[in-house]
């Protein structure tokens, strides 16, 4: 499969765009937010709010660009648009105008990276080979979790904030050079003619009126809550309770990453009698473990030591979870209810920008993400007793779960 130059360019091409994308979110727009800008946290939630908004709109057009013009050039067209959206973030002198920008780089960067996730299909016909190609890609993505975070620190720390906005331009534009000579093949089915608002119901009825569907969507909302909460508060920890600099900000999320990878790997090893929604359930309650870790304390060592920690319990229940829907989705809902899946992400990660400042602002940034980590604990909790029926019940095994979808995770900027 590593020799197709094909597969191999849409693989190093995904890397270097999203070694760019990392940096500037974890360090670049977070920072300027909360460090440069003094970002207060309802603040910081205006700006996670456009690119929340933002990306539920390019998600609802993403699809429809993919199966018009191909996900090849649709990558190519956003990374060239991305350059110059990028670049404004230079010009972010205040809170509104981030907001603005960050909205703009939401709406490019969604169709980009929902472009990359279907771009498997349109290199091969071959099954085994799709599920290999997804993986590359994927694995490519993870590896810029890990790098991306570190170098937007070495940039913050050596040049300034800034240069990471410069760096995320220039990796966009050398993707965009890269997948110009790919070659994709067409797919034999043509583009749908039906109503796309009936469609979109239908698969709503299917995800909602399937008991087993309805749980696991349901469960994973919980964790999309928790970390929209994170996404309107975790600089301002970082600024305000820990009191460091913030190329921290990069370092940690950058092993943060590995944590997540590790987990990857766990949850393909799991065996077939730990693959359940028991063990789902319990890895959802283990983020509460993983949040008190991670934020319980004022001391930056400790935080670094967590990382890695709550990161293997994410990596290893976002695979679990998108396989528990997939087996129980009907073949030609899939997309459709992986979309629903989806919509609750997007809205679990604005819904917390609402209501996050205001109780930090009452009981404190720490506080409140200790409290939104109990939250999900109570959740799990509550499911415990349906998950065990579902087992119980079950006649489909479950097989090992592939490389988490990137949707699933903490929140990062869409290209």
């Amino acid at each position: 499969m590593w020799s197709d130059r094909n597969v191999r360019t849409v693989v190093l091409a995904r890397l270097i765009s999203r070694v760019g994308g990392e940096a500037a979110f974890f360090v670049g727009i977070w920072g300027k937010a909360a460090f440069e800008l003094g970002a207060t946290p309802a603040q910081l939630a205006l700006v996670m709010a456009s690119l929340g908004v933002a990306s539920l709109i390019g998600a609802t057009v993403a699809g429809v660009l993919v199966d018009r013009f191909d996900p090849r050039r649709v990558v190519i067209v956003g990374e060239i648009l991305f350059v110059p959206t990028t670049l404004a973030m230079v010009l972010a002198d205040s809170i509104p105008t981030l907001a603005m920008i960050t909205f703009l780089f939401g709406l490019v960067g969604t169709p980009v990276f929902t472009a990359i996730s279907s771009f498997a299909p349109f290199l091969t016909d071959d099954r085994e080979r799709l599920n290999k190609i997804n993986a590359w890609i994927e694995g490519a993505s993870w590896a810029a979790f890990v790098v991306g975070p570190a170098m937007g620190a070495l940039l913050a720390g050596a040049i300034g904030l800034d240069a990471i906005f410069v760096l995320d331009a220039a990796t966009s534009l050398i993707a965009a050079v890269m997948l110009y000579p790919v070659r994709v093949r067409q797919l034999s089915e043509g583009p749908k003619t039906g109503s796309g608002v009936a469609e979109l119901r239908e698969g709503f009825a299917a995800a909602y009126g399937n008991q087993r569907l309805r749980f696991y969507i349901w469960l994973g909302s919980a964790v999309w809550l928790l970390f929209g909460t994170f996404s309107a508060l975790e600089p301002l920890f970082y600024r305000d309770i820990l009191g460091v600099e913030v190329e921290a900000l990069g370092w940690v999320n950058s092993i943060f990453g590995l944590g997540l990878v590790t987990g990857t790997i766990l949850a393909g090893r799991l065996p077939e009698r730990l693959r359940t929604a028991v063990t789902l359930t319990t890895l959802v309650g283990l983020n509460a473990l993983g949040v008190l870790a991670y934020i319980g304390t004022d001391v930056l060592a400790v935080v670094v030591a967590a990382a890695p920690f709550w990161g293997v319990i994410i990596g290893m229940m976002a695979p679990l979870h998108r396989t528990m829907i997939q087996i129980n989705a009907p073949d030609s809902l899939v997309g459709r209810i992986m979309g629903v899946n989806h919509i609750h992400s997007e809205v679990g990660h604005l819904l917390p920008l609402a209501f996050a400042p205001i109780l930090a602002a009452a009981f404190g940034v720490q506080p409140t993400l200790l409290g939104a980590g109990a939250a999900v604990a109570l959740v799990a909790i509550s499911f415990a007793g349906p998950a065990r029926r579902l087992d119980r019940t079950r006649t489909v095994p479950v097989p090992r779960p592939g490389l988490p979808d990137p949707e699933d995770e903490p929140k990062s900027v869409g290209h």
